[in-house]
């Protein structure tokens, strides 16, 4: 009887630990939590970074926007390679929004670029430029797709003036400069970037009449690296 009653005492926990344990949450009803896109941490308003890019334009083309003035999109027989090396600073306009395809933001930049022309009789071309980017942005892509456009104004060693037929008319200079790529992040501060790049130099007919305004049209790939100035984006949004 004794032993008996010694294994009852030692048996009644045992249905109250089975309870307790029973009780406890186990690690599979636990919640998943919600994955962080990582990219709000690199495309943010306000961000400011510099850029460093350079390109290499052996293509000569027409004008692309020769039906705006009439033209016909003729060529001259004279061509040009540019390569120019631009330097920029960066500013994000906004954060990350949009829908689908869209989803991104806007950058706004500022540069000042030096152009060697390696073929053409001119040798060189410097610009102050400014333009507009939109990155394509899709959740925890660490490549982003862009288009960017940019507008400038500059000086080049002309030398139609100095008898030199279908070059450019006047030192003073516009240009206009269309691209698309891709740009990769290794994580918030630095990137490197790849793609195509349009590069359209003229006078804007301010040479005529004494000499025509024939200006330069060319294209080719560009590529790029960037980096963060300041501190980053502390916090994350889901």
């Amino acid at each position: 009887m004794l032993i008996a009653m010694f294994l009852a005492c030692l048996t009644q926990p045992l249905p109250s630990m089975g309870q307790n344990s029973e009780s406890q949450p186990s690690d599979e009803a636990l919640p998943n939590s919600r994955s962080v896109d990582f990219n709000r941490a690199i495309y943010y308003k306000n961000k400011l970074e510099f850029s460093l890019e350079t390109g290499w334009l052996p293509i000569n083309i027409p004008f692309v926007f020769d039906f705006l003035t009439s033209g016909a999109y003729n060529q001259t027989p004279l061509n040009y390679t540019l390569v120019p090396i631009i330097g920029s600073l960066r500013w994000q306009m906004d954060n990350v929004r949009g829908p689908w395809i869209l989803r991104g933001n806007w950058d706004l930049t500022a540069s000042g670029s030096f152009t060697v022309i390696t073929r053409g009789p001119e040798t060189r071309y410097g610009a102050y430029v400014m333009g507009i980017r939109r990155n394509f942005v899709r959740p925890n892509w660490r490549i982003a797709p862009y288009l960017d456009g940019r507008l400038g104004l500059g000086g080049i060693d002309a030398k139609e003036p100095k008898g030199v037929r279908w070059a450019q008319g006047q030192d003073f200079t516009f240009t206009l400069m269309l691209g698309g790529g891709a740009r990769y992040n290794f994580n918030s501060r630095y990137a490197i970037s790849a793609g195509l790049n349009y590069m359209h130099v003229s006078n804007l007919y301010l040479s005529e009449p004494k000499y025509p305004n024939y200006g330069i049209n060319v294209w080719g790939p560009m590529v790029g690296v960037s980096m963060r100035l300041g501190k980053g984006k502390r916090e994350s949004a889901r």
